[in-house]
């Protein structure tokens, strides 16, 4: 769809239902902020159903609320991050130095603002009395998900990184009440997290998310959410900056998890930087 968002809500104002005029009028208001915003949480800024914002979406001519974001991302001609402006065409490269630093900056903050130290206490407990801790996530969110697992192993072999789709509902369909998830998704609303989130809880397992959208499908599964404040445009999806928020998230539950059990941690480190020593002689 080529035609500008504008003008399609300019087209196709006659078209809507007096409640698809407040979506309109709420974008046209908050046209930046809402370029980043889940389907659901839209629906509660207007005060509206989700089925409305929806409908609102197909009067304009879309397939749906994601086709709908990218054209209003377009239009806004931002495709980065809040606040921070593209880099020239011509930009010399100190420039985009500058502009990928105030990105993470950016990502960081905005993280540290909605990180709730009450959640991470709670999840830390959780991951303590874990028999088993599986890290899952779907396309970068597994990437992110695989490191933390990887910063966990110096301390504990509790913690399992399973990246497959077909393997993670396996995994959650035997877990029990001792397990737990960690989950890694931004938008908490994907078909496979669904599926697998709905297999795990239906087993007594616990389930942690890590996701931007508090109010998403995922996070009324989970038990603890912690939030990542970074925003990612949806013309930028799989954005690095976005990776380090969740890393960030993963170093306070690491820190924590140490803190709280101080002399098995110590005594798990020391172990562990012992067998890689003797293995790169």
């Amino acid at each position: 769809m080529s035609t500008n968002f504008w003008e399609l809500l300019q087209q196709h104002q006659g078209d809507l239902t007096k409640s698809g005029r407040t979506v309109a009028e709420y974008l046209v208001q908050h046209a930046a902020e809402a370029q980043y915003l889940s389907i659901s949480s839209l629906a509660r800024e207007c005060q509206v159903a989700e089925a409305t914002v929806f409908r609102f979406c197909r009067a304009l001519g879309f397939e749906g609320y994601h086709e709908m974001r990218i054209a209003l991302a377009q239009a806004n001609a931002t495709g980065v991050l809040v606040n921070q402006q593209e880099p020239a065409p011509d930009a010399d490269t100190a420039t985009l130095c500058e502009h990928a630093s105030a990105l993470f900056m950016t990502a960081i903050n905005g993280t540290q603002n909605a990180l709730s130290p009450q959640a991470v206490e709670q999840a830390v407990a959780l991951l303590h009395s874990a028999r088993q801790v599986f890290c899952m996530g779907q396309g970068g969110s597994m990437v992110a998900a695989s490191e933390i697992c990887a910063r966990f192993a110096c301390i504990t072999n509790k913690f399992r990184a399973t990246a497959d789709s077909h393997m993670q509902v396996m995994a959650a369909s035997l877990m029990t009440e001792q397990d737990v998830v960690l989950f890694v998704s931004y938008s908490g609303a994907t078909r496979d997290l669904m599926e697998t989130l709905r297999t795990a809880k239906a087993n007594g397992a616990k389930i942690i998310l890590i996701t931007h959208y508090e109010d998403s499908p995922g996070a009324k599964l989970a038990d603890i959410v912690l939030l990542c404040g970074a925003q990612e445009s949806p013309l930028d999806s799989g954005s690095i900056p976005i990776k380090v928020a969740v890393l960030y998230v993963a170093e306070v539950l690491v820190l924590r998890y140490i803190l709280d059990d101080k002399p098995g941690s110590t005594e798990a480190q020391e172990r562990t930087t012992e067998a890689l020593a003797v293995k790169l002689l």
